[in-house]
């Protein structure tokens, strides 16, 4: 296995810096936004990054404050900063159109740069998008976890993804409502992809369906895999990808 290149930072203006790697080429270039404590050196990442880069495709990976490369606290972060970490990406570090990829809570953070700046996104691609996940994170969470998240801030719930615990701060519980997007319409004007596996523990299939009947935009494709898990990082599920990347890129 390689190991990773030195990133670029962005220097942020609380101080921290962004690490992010960016290929130019064609537009509309890509945007990928990984999910919670996951970063840019992930298989989906990186797989279209190779896949992006042999089509002469402009593509820009990064990691939010406390993720990956990126200083910070992984603990200090919520949905408003990270939803900022990718703004600042997006308006520093690209150029021109460009199509959202946002996976799980990366799909949060990306219909929600989809609202914010129209103007510059022509495509949104869904990976297990998981809106407003906070509140069934809070809901689930044992009641000796939610007193020691009031008395402590911080509660170190166990992952079934990586040996380290996940570090919920109260902070991030707090700042979800400001985000919330399945409360009313998603204000999203650009054609949309949700990819979906049927198997996937962390978010129900059927919040797919319920991101497609909230969006305003009226081209939406939803594609339910069967026997996908909540990574779909699979060959199958990587080809997938790239061929619902390529439709709406095609279209600009």
């Amino acid at each position: 296995m390689t190991e990773p290149t030195s990133p670029n930072m962005l220097p942020q203006p609380d101080g921290q810096s962004l690490a992010y790697h960016h290929t130019a080429g064609f537009s509309p270039g890509i945007l990928f936004c990984s999910g919670f404590m996951s970063d840019m050196e992930g298989t989906k990442a990186l797989a279209l990054e190779k896949a992006m880069t042999d089509r002469r495709r402009s593509y820009t990976r990064f990691d939010y404050l406390g993720h990956g490369q990126s200083t910070g606290r992984f603990q200090d972060g919520t949905i408003s900063r990270w939803t900022d970490d990718a703004l600042a990406i997006l308006d520093n570090c690209t150029a021109g159109p460009q199509i959202i990829v946002g996976s799980s809570m990366g799909g949060w953070i990306g219909l929600r740069m989809a609202m914010l700046r129209p103007e510059r996104i022509v495509g949104f691609v869904g990976i297990a998008v998981a809106p407003d996940f906070t509140t069934r994170m809070w809901d689930d969470m044992p009641d000796a976890a939610k007193t020691t998240l009031e008395t402590t801030g911080i509660w170190e719930q166990p992952s079934e993804y990586s040996d380290e615990p996940y570090l919920i701060s109260k902070k991030l519980i707090d700042d979800g409502p400001r985000n919330f997007l399945l409360g009313g319409p998603i204000n999203v004007i650009c054609p949309v992809h949700l990819l979906q596996g049927m198997k996937d523990e962390s978010v129900p299939w059927k919040t797919a369906l319920q991101i497609q009947e909230a969006l305003t935009s009226q081209d939406v494709i939803v594609s339910l895999i069967k026997n996908g898990d909540h990574r779909l990082s699979e060959p199958d599920d990587i080809a997938r990808l790239i061929l619902a990347i390529e439709r709406l890129g095609a279209q600009n």
